[in-house]
C-alpha cells in the first residue's frame, strides 16, 4: 500500500451532519502511529467526489413481501446518486440463488432503474458472491479507487444461503479493494434475523453504515403505543393506505439519509508510515479522531484497518 484512503462520515450527538471540519481537525492514527495527511477533500453540495456506486439487490424469496416499496427506492437511490454524468458511475448485480452483473459499469441510470423494474424476487441468496463479483468481474473506471471512489449499497436483510466465498473472505476482499459498503437493510418489521449481523459486519468494518427503514415504521403514528393490535402494526392495519404510507415514508427517510451520507464525506488519504516494530502486521488498524472537538460530542465514522499487501483476485 503507498496510500490509504479514508472516506469519514463526522455526526454530532443527534446524527446530524457535522460539514465545517478543516484538515487540520483530523487525527489518524496506523497501529498507534500518528499520520500524516496528505489529501483532504470535502464533499459539499455541487461538488461531490467522483464515485461509482454498485447497488446489489437481494431477490431472493425473503425481498417478497416489501419488494414493491424496495423496488422504487432502489431507483430513487439510483436517479439521486447517478446524475447521467461520467464523473458519476454505477452498476447494477441481483443475487438471488445466483449473483448476475445486471447492468456493467454505467453513468447512465436509466440503464440501471429499466433492469430493476424487470427484476422478480424468488430463490435463494448469494450475497457474497454478489460482492465478490462487485470487487472482481465489472468494467473498472480509469482512476479506481482514487478518483472516482468506490462504495457498495446492498439493499437486502444480509442473509446467504447460497455462496461459495464466506463471509471473512469479502470483507477482506472489500477492504484490500478500498470499498466502503452501506447496507439498507429488508427485514420487516416485527422480525429478527442473525444474518442481520453480517450486514453490520460489512458496513463497518469498510467505514459504512446500515439504515433500518422497517425497524419501527410506525413510531411517528398516532396510537402507536396506545392501541396496540394483535398483528403489530399498532394504530394502521394491513390493506390501509395508512399502513402502506408509513412503510414507504419510512423506506424513503433511510433513502434521503444514505444519499446524504454518501454525498457529503470527508475524503483523507495519507501515505503509511509505519513503526519497525508493528511492520510484520499484514492487517493494520486505523484510529480516527477529531482532537479539536470536546470527547463525545461528535461521532466519527471510518474505515477500521486496512492490508497493506497485494489485492487477492
Amino acid at each position: 500500500t503507498n496510500e490509504v484512503i479514508l472516506p469519514i462520515t463526522v455526526t454530532d450527538n443527534k446524527g446530524r451532519f457535522v460539514s465545517n471540519l478543516e484538515q487540520k481537525d483530523f487525527r489518524i492514527e496506523d497501529e498507534g502511529r500518528p499520520q500524516k495527511i496528505t489529501y483532504f477533500y470535502h464533499d459539499t453540495p455541487g461538488t461531490r467526489q467522483h464515485t461509482v456506486i454498485g447497488f446489489l439487490v437481494d431477490m431472493s424469496s425473503a425481498s417478497l413481501i416489501h419488494w414493491d416499496k424496495f423496488k422504487d427506492a432502489t431507483k430513487e437511490m439510483i436517479w439521486g446518486l447517478l446524475p447521467n454524468d461520467p464523473n458519476y458511475t454505477g452498476y447494477l448485480i441481483s443475487y438471488g440463488t445466483t449473483a448476475e452483473l445486471a447492468v456493467n459499469t454505467s453513468f447512465d441510470p436509466d440503464k440501471l432503474t429499466d433492469r430493476v423494474d424487470r427484476m422478480k424476487p424468488g430463490g435463494g441468496a448469494a450475497l457474497y458472491n454478489a460482492i465478490h463479483m462487485a470487487c472482481t468481474d465489472r468494467k473498472l473506471v480509469p482512476g479506481e479507487p482514487y478518483q472516482p471512489r468506490r462504495v457498495i449499497i446492498i439493499i437486502g436483510d444480509g442473509h446467504d444461503t447460497a455462496s461459495e466465498y464466506t463471509l471473512d473472505q469479502v470483507v477482506e476482499l472489500a477492504q484490500r479493494n478500498q470499498v466502503t459498503v452501506y447496507g439498507v437493510s429488508t427485514l420487516a418489521f416485527g422480525s429478527s434475523s442473525d444474518d442481520s449481523d453480517n450486514l453490520e459486519r460489512l458496513a463497518k468494518e469498510t467505514g459504512g453504515h446500515v439504515e433500518y427503514p422497517l425497524n419501527s415504521p410506525y413510531s411517528d403514528v398516532s396510537g402507536y403505543l396506545s392501541t396496540p393490535s394483535d398483528d403489530g402494526n399498532y394504530a394502521l392495519h394491513v390493506g390501509t393506505g395508512g399502513y402502506t404510507s408509513a412503510l414507504a415514508s419510512a423506506v424513503n427517510k433511510s433513502v434521503q439519509s444514505l444519499q446524504g451520507e454518501i454525498t457529503t464525506q470527508y475524503i483523507l488519504r495519507y501515505r503509511p508510515d509505519i513503526d519497525p516494530e508493528t511492520a510484520y502486521k499484514d492487517k493494520r488498524r486505523i484510529k480516527v479522531d477529531i482532537p479539536t472537538l470536546p470527547a463525545g460530542s461528535v461521532k466519527v465514522q471510518a474505515r477500521q484497518y486496512y492490508y497493506p499487501n497485494a489485492v487477492i483476485q
